[in-house]
């Protein structure tokens, strides 16, 4: 096992390499520039400025030679300083990721909670009632865009009822708040990020779940399960639910990069200063460092996440170790 991960771990260094320099071109072909995005508003800005401000950013050099002096940086663990306010790009990331964290953690928590058990008992009482509103539920979970789901949620929670917050991630007063009620207006801003951000994430889980778990117990091995007289509460969770983990187990190594990334749309709508938001807005000025920085931990975490994801699989299942 143990030569096995350290030869993934060896195939990740070419991989993320390869990944760096596929984002660094396409980033750059993007129309527009940091530049232009910059000077487009102001009339008085000579050409002479515009030379200036590409000397500046490095953005005169050919695009190899800018693409290694990102890497010396990066090999670093520096990704240079912003475009936009000069600021480390390291220092922007660590700055947004806690609430990022936050947010997505408890969205993915609050996903195989709900998810796992639906699909468990859609599979086990087949088109029975349940089976039926669920597999209702999940169309409108895959249909429901994301952004119009916060704006009703909003409009009924935030406006005409009045109990949740409708952006950020505290009050304007809560300096003058105590322990307590500081904690209490945390979770009040939270629920509704958090509840748009799993409500998808839940109708697909749980579909998956159906599929796999009904899968395994149509298996011979199940049937004799039950022939041997065993409870079906054994049969199913001892026997059929660990058979059936495989594609959770997939989604969540392909989850690991969302716990970064973001929600783009739910944190630009809620106003949460989160790594989502951090990203749309350096994509709107052409902030390259921070684009990029964000990209590549993008990538890594899914190299990571496809490897925690093939590590499951061999302790959930002792035939993938023997290989």
């Amino acid at each position: 096992m143990l030569p096995y991960i350290a030869k993934r771990l060896l195939l990740m260094i070419p991989l993320t390499f390869g990944i760096t320099l596929i984002t660094f071109i396409v980033i750059h072909l993007a129309p527009g520039g940091p530049v232009e995005v910059q000077t487009e508003m102001s009339l008085k800005v000579s050409a002479q400025a515009r030379d200036n401000l590409k000397k500046l950013y490095g953005l005169d050099k050919p695009l190899h030679i800018q693409y290694i002096d990102w890497l010396k940086r990066f090999i670093k663990l520096d990704f240079g300083k912003s475009f936009v306010d000069g600021r480390k790009v390291i220092d922007k990331i660590i700055e947004r990721i806690p609430i990022t964290l936050t947010i997505n953690i408890l969205a993915l928590i609050l996903i195989f909670i709900v998810a796992i058990p639906i699909g468990i008992l859609s599979a086990t009482k087949q088109y029975s009632l349940f089976d039926k509103l669920s597999t209702v539920f999940v169309f409108i979970g895959f249909s429901t865009p994301a952004f119009w789901l916060a704006l009703l949620l909003m409009i009924l929670f935030g406006v005409y009822m009045g109990i949740l917050p409708i952006s950020g991630i505290q009050s304007i007063d809560v300096s003058d708040m105590g322990p307590f009620e500081r904690i209490t207006d945390w979770i009040k801003h939270l629920i509704l990020p958090v509840s748009v951000s799993a409500f998808g994430g839940i109708a697909g889980l749980s579909r998956y779940s159906r599929s796999s778990m009904l899968e395994v117990i149509r298996q011979d091995y199940i049937r004799t399960a039950r022939a041997k007289g065993l409870p079906e509460s054994t049969v199913i969770f001892r026997h059929a639910f660990r058979n059936a983990l495989m594609p959770i187990i997939t989604i969540i190594g392909l989850s690991v990069p969302g716990l970064i990334g973001g929600g783009v749309i739910f944190e630009t709508i809620f106003a949460i200063p989160g790594m989502g938001q951090l990203f749309y807005a350096s994509t709107m000025a052409r902030d390259y460092p921070t684009i990029m920085g964000i990209l590549v931990i993008g990538a890594v975490l899914t190299l990571i996440g496809n490897l925690i994801a093939d590590i499951s699989y061999a302790v959930v299942d002792p035939r993938v170790r023997k290989q």
